[in-house]
This record gives structure tokens, C-alpha cells and sequence, in this order.
């Protein structure tokens, strides 16, 4: 038995392919979801929509307590676990970090005692071996676009959102912090209205109290007609990716996940950033995001503000090869191999080393 730990409902597109290679392989793989009132709607949609085999809990005590008492082969988490520590003699454990982003928390959470961590390319595993020399790091690539590459995924429908097929497709896809959000013009929609535009937002931006002004921004971008807002429900990131012509994000896991497509990217250096991040206290953004931030800056074109965007998409829509190669140099060491064949590659591991 393999468990896949989902602490929050958008690990599950990271998850599910090698989930599945697992079940073509007639092995036996169960979800632990952790219930709070903020996600339960969401997550019951999401696990009838994917058929899970579940097992409920509260929280990382009680994860910790079925674990032990479940003897698995594996349990797979996507973030940090506390109490990793205590699995050990009990079920093997690993790490398929939920994002390939630029945040520093890429790296750190490695710290968590788990035995081995599955990564995306060359770079970063000689990255995190030189920076955690006694653990074990596997590369894989990237499972979460198995399914765009393999033909699988084939995208939204475009008329029944309520959108114009015969528009390009912009797709806005910001993280929750730092954001772009509240630095979008109020009528941003308007402006762009010779785009559809897609809005997904980080699961966060919808479903924390602390990010009601990004949720009241969306909502009300969601009212032109040429807008569609995906619901806290539509956690996956790769439909949209898929529809899309150009997308438009910030220091965020999308862009690096969109640009490995081949596809256009238009980075927003315009963050709102909360007073404790600014001026002298400029340090904890820094600390936020790592190095590789600016180490790969120029995989895709860059709006300084909101009134460079519309003229720095517009070039992207009309040169979409522009910024090929850095793409194909940056998406090979940040994502490593993109065939198709990454969940296949951490499942053989997987089997390898049961139990």
C-alpha cells in the first residue's frame, strides 16, 4: 500500500499521475485528506471527480498516528512533514515538492527528515545534494505535466465558458504572496477585451480570510464577459495551461510549469507587497525568494509595471518564439526531463525500494 499525503487539495495534480501509473501496475494506493472547513466542499468535489480512495484526518498528529499504525510501503508527502522523523523502521517516505517555483522554500524543505525526494533535473539535484550531502535525491522530472505531454490532458472548452474561440486565450495565473494581484488595474479586463482570459489563481487567493482583497478583485474581474474565473474546486493548473496562448503570472510555479510547454510567459515585477516586507525590512522578500529568481529572469519577457503589460503581451502574442531558447535552457534545468515518462520513472523507483 502506498498513501499519498494531501494536505491541501492542490498536491493532487502532482500526485495523480503517479497515482495512476501505480493502479496500471496493480499496486494499491490510498489519499489521506486533512478536513478543515476552508477546503472540505472542495476536496469531497475533488475526490468524487477522481474516484479517491481516501482515509480522513484532522491533522498532522492524527496523520502521524494512522501512518504508524498502517505500516505502509510508502507515504509520499508534498511538503514538509514534522514528525517525519518518526516514520523511520515503520514505511519509507518521499518528496514530490507540489511546485518548481523560485521561492526559497523549494530548497528548505528539504530539511524535513524524509528519505528520499524526487526532483526535477540535473541543476537542482546537484543543488539541493550540495546542500543536504547525506540525503537521498532522485531525478525524475516533473510528474504533474505527464499528462499535457502524453496527450492526455486535452484542455477547457472554450465556447461553453462562455468565451469567443476565435480570441487568443491569456491566462492569469498569479500566486497569493508576493502578488500582482492588487496591483492589476480595477478594469484590466476591459482593457484587454480583445483576449479571453482566464483567471486561476492560487487555491489561497479564494479560500484564506487574509487574501479576501484578492478574492473581491477576482470576483469582480469575473463579471466581464470576456473573463472566466475558475473555482476553488478547479485545482488543477494544466487544462488552463493547455488552453492558453500566453500566460501572465509572477514568481510563481505556473510560470516555470507554462514555459516548459514552449509557450509564451509575461513575468509581472510588480508585486504588492505587505509594509513588513518593505523598505528596511526588505530582507524577509529576499529570504522569501531564492536566487534562482534572478538566475532566471529572462526565461520569459517582464512587465515593470501595469501599464507596460498590455504592450509587452502584445509583443509576446506576435513573437511567441522570442524567448524560445532561454525556455528550453531554463525549463531543462528547472524541470528537468519533460517526456511524459516522470511519473513512470518515480514509480519504478518506487517499486524498487518497497518495504
Amino acid at each position: 500500500m502506498i498513501y499519498f499525503d494531501v494536505l491541501h487539495p492542490y498536491y493532487l495534480p502532482q500526485y495523480l499521475p503517479v497515482a495512476k501509473e501505480l493502479q496500471k501496475r496493480s499496486e494499491s494506493v490510498k489519499f489521506v485528506i486533512y478536513s478543515n472547513k476552508e477546503q472540505d466542499s472542495v476536496l469531497r468535489f475533488l475526490i468524487e471527480e477522481h474516484q479517491l480512495d481516501v482515509v480522513w484526518v484532522d491533522n498532522q498528529v492524527e496523520a502521524l498516528e494512522f501512518y504508524i499504525s498502517a505500516k505502509a510501503d510508502w507515504v509520499i508527502f508534498g511538503n514538509a512533514f514534522s514528525s517525519a522523523t518518526q516514520l523511520k523502521g515503520v514505511s519509507k517516505t518521499a518528496l514530490m515538492e507540489h511546485g518548481i517555483g523560485p521561492k526559497s522554500v523549494y530548497y528548505t524543505v528539504s530539511e524535513s527528515d524524509i528519505d528520499v525526494r524526487f526532483v526535477e533535473g540535473q541543476y537542482r539535484l546537484n543543488r539541493l545534494q550540495e546542500m543536504f550531502p547525506d540525503k537521498t535525491f532522485i531525478d525524475t522530472g516533473y510528474a504533474k505535466l505527464d499528462p499535457v505531454i502524453q496527450g492526455i490532458e486535452k484542455g477547457l472548452d472554450i465556447t461553453k465558458l462562455g468565451l469567443d474561440p476565435n480570441k487568443p486565450t491569456l491566462l492569469y495565473a498569479p500566486t497569493f504572496y508576493p502578488s500582482s494581484i492588487q496591483n492589476m488595474a480595477k478594469r484590466w479586463p476591459e482593457q484587454f477585451s480583445e483576449y479571453n482570459i482566464l483567471l486561476k489563481p492560487h487555491y489561497f487567493s479564494l479560500t484564506k480570510p487574509s487574501y479576501q482583497k484578492q478574492k473581491e478583485l477576482l470576483e469582480h474581474w469575473s463579471t466581464y464577459e470576456n473573463v472566466y474565473l475558475a473555482g476553488a474546486e478547479e485545482a488543477n493548473l494544466l487544462p488552463f495551461m493547455v488552453s492558453a496562448d500566453i500566460l501572465i503570472s509572477d514568481a510563481s510555479s505556473a510560470l516555470f510549469e507554462f514555459a516548459a510547454l514552449g509557450k509564451p510567459v509575461v513575468w509581472c515585477d510588480f508585486y504588492y507587497l505587505r509594509w513588513s516586507y518593505r523598505g528596511i525590512f526588505k530582507f524577509r522578500f529576499k529570504k522569501r525568494i531564492d536566487q534562482d529568481l534572478y538566475h532566471y529572469a529572462d526565461v520569459a519577457a517582464h512587465a515593470k509595471s501595469y501599464d507596460e503589460l498590455k504592450e509587452v503581451v502584445e509583443h509576446q502574442i506576435a513573437f511567441p518564439e522570442s524567448y524560445q531558447p532561454m525556455r528550453e535552457r531554463y525549463t531543462e534545468e528547472l524541470a528537468g526531463i519533460v517526456d511524459g515518462n516522470c511519473s513512470q520513472r518515480v514509480v519504478d523507483y518506487l517499486l524498487r525500494s518497497k518495504r
